[in-house]
This record gives structure tokens, sequence and C-alpha cells, in this order.
């Protein structure tokens, strides 16, 4: 990795931010680095991201979380059931609405499709799909193509329709949080990330973090989330590694994987707002957190959404655990089973 490529990207990143401020969009952090890697990838800059560094700032998005638990959630967990059963439904309408649409209309072949056409766990479905004799670089834009446009129409609808200011800080200043809570929090992250490393976790830079500072704010030791500055920087380079994997990107290559992903995207959205209209109308979550559960973006872009929105953090976490668990475990499963039966 080049430090040079690093730091221009870093700058690049750092630009969007402050247009995106300047401009009043929602989530500057995260969409302001995102859309500025998107169009300096569209002019040809070459941009690198540092996957320690980033990491490191998920690891501050599952403290987040798990400081969110309290023994009230707890107690709700029975009443969430319903909607958690949900999400197999979710994946299964994803599933049969997304892998024709990418298979037999944009003409990728059947491992790119279905692989591209799961909504979640990104960096499994990369790995499985090119096992499959997918390709590796088809699967990486449809899926960033995916969570660019999910995280770009979820906050226009929580702005317009429902008047929620995403441009405000996502909790108290640094010097508003105890240094005993800050070091909690760190150690916390670090500890809870190294041990889920070492036993196999997956999304171990955000699970184990949120397992560790979880249990510990159920003891009532963290009583604070991470400064608001913190959680800014996980959004920055949160954006940074969805905007870079555009790097290097072709104008045939947007002609088909962008145009393509767009309609997908669009077809999520819809699938999404039909369940999240399915869980308000019975009265299993309000409208805010019903949309933010089901929204088929990235765990990291959306527990930043549910933060900076003031939703319920956890009950919009647990119901992407739900739905990257079920696409980790059941898709090599259905897809063996697809390919088996294919003429």
């Amino acid at each position: 990795m080049s430090v040079a490529r690093l730091a221009l990207t870093t700058a690049i990143c750092a630009l969007g931010v402050v247009v995106f401020a300047w401009a009043g969009l929602p989530l500057p952090f995260l969409l302001g680095p995102l859309f500025a890697c998107l169009f300096a990838a569209l002019a040809g800059v070459h941009l690198v991201s540092w996957a320690p560094l980033t990491d490191t700032m998920r690891t501050v998005l599952g403290v987040a979380v798990g400081a969110s638990l309290s023994p009230a959630l707890i107690g709700q967990l029975p009443a969430m059931a319903l909607s958690l059963m949900l999400a197999p439904l979710f994946l299964l309408a994803a599933g049969l609405a997304g892998y024709p649409y990418l298979h037999r209309i944009c003409r990728f072949d059947r491992a790119t499709a279905f692989y591209a056409a799961m909504p979640g766990g990104l960096q499994d479905m990369l790995l499985f799909g090119e096992e499959a004799g997918g390709d590796p670089r088809a699967l990486s834009l449809l899926h960033a193509t995916r969570v660019l446009l999910i995280v770009t129409i979820v906050p226009a609808i929580l702005v317009i329709a429902y008047g929620i200011d995403l441009t405000t800080a996502p909790g108290a200043a640094l010097s508003a949080v105890a240094p005993i809570q800050l070091a909690l929090m760190a150690v916390a992250g670090l500890v809870g990330w190294r041990v889920a490393k070492r036993i196999g976790l997956f999304g171990a830079s955000i699970l184990g973090p949120m397992i560790l500072s979880g249990a510990l704010a159920l003891a009532g030791i963290i009583e604070q989330r991470p400064p608001a500055e913190a959680i800014q920087a996980a959004q920055f380079f949160i954006g940074m590694v969805v905007g870079v994997k555009y790097s290097g990107i072709t104008p045939a290559e947007v002609r088909r994987f962008l145009v393509a992903g767009l309609g997908h995207a669009l077809i999520l959205a819809a699938i999404a707002a039909a369940f999240a209209e399915i869980v308000y109308l019975l009265g299993l979550a309000p409208p805010i957190e019903a949309i933010l559960a089901f929204s088929p973006g990235g765990q990291a872009e959306m527990a930043v959404m549910a933060i900076v929105a003031g939703a319920d953090v956890a009950y919009v976490i647990l119901h992407h655990l739900m739905r990257i668990v079920l696409v980790i475990t059941c898709a090599p499963l259905v897809f063996r089973w697809l390919d088996r039966d294919a003429p």
C-alpha cells in the first residue's frame, strides 16, 4: 500500500465531508467520503484504504452498539421474536427477485448473479462467489453499488418523510465523556475484536466489541457510548472503504455494473419498504426502526444511521445480524442446490 495514495484518498474523503457539510446534506462524515471516492474513481484517480485502520474504526461502532444494550432491552427480546422471524422471509423475497433479475435480465453467470443477489456479508459473498466460479470484480462492484444506493436512499427517506436531522453530532462530545469510560470502551473494543478474531467469529471487528461492551453495559460498568468524534471518524473510514471499491472502474464497467446495481438496489429497496410497512402495521416497531432494520445496506452503515437518527440501535442491529447469519450459513447450500438442478 502506498502511503502517498492513502494520503490522497484521505484528502479526497475530507473534501467530500466539507462539501456535504457546507451543502447541509445528511450524514456528511459517511456519504461525503463515499461519493467523493466514487467521483474520484470515475475520474481515473487510483484510491486505496488501509484495512487495519478501517477495522479499528469498525470497533468503535461495535462498542457503540453494545453500549446501547440495557436490561430493559433484553426484556423486549421476546416481543422482537416475530419481527426477527420476518428476516428469513425478507431474504427469500430478495433472492427470488434479485437472482432472476441479475441472471436473466443483466446476463451475469449463475454464481455471480446468485451471490450478488444475497444482501449481506459482503466479504463472505465475494469469497463464496469466487469459489463457485463467479466474477470477483463484478461481485465487488455490485455489492458496493447496493450499499452506496441503500445508504443514499434511506437517509433521504428519513429526512424527507420523517424530518430526522442527520447532520447533527451522533452523541456527546469527547470532553463530556468520563476518562474512565473512554478507557473501558477502548479496552472492550480492542479485547473484544482480538478474541472474536481468534475464535474465527465473522465480522469480528464489530461483533467482538459489541458483545463485550454489551456485557459490560448490562453489568452497569459501561454507562456511555463512544464520543461523537469517534463515531464520526468511524463513519469517515467506512465511507472511504465503500468508495474505494470503485477504484479503477472503467466506462464499460460503469455501464454494466452500476446500471445493474441500481436496478437491483431499487428492487431490494421496494422489498425492504414492504417488510418495514408490515412490521409497522403489526405494531412490532416504530417506522424509523422498521425501515433501518430491513434496509439491506451494510451492517456498519446501518449502525451509523441508527445512532445518528436516535433510533433503537440494538433493535436495528439484531435484525441485521439475523440477516447476515442466514446469508452466510444458507447461501452456499442454496446455490449448490440451484447449480445441481440447472440445465
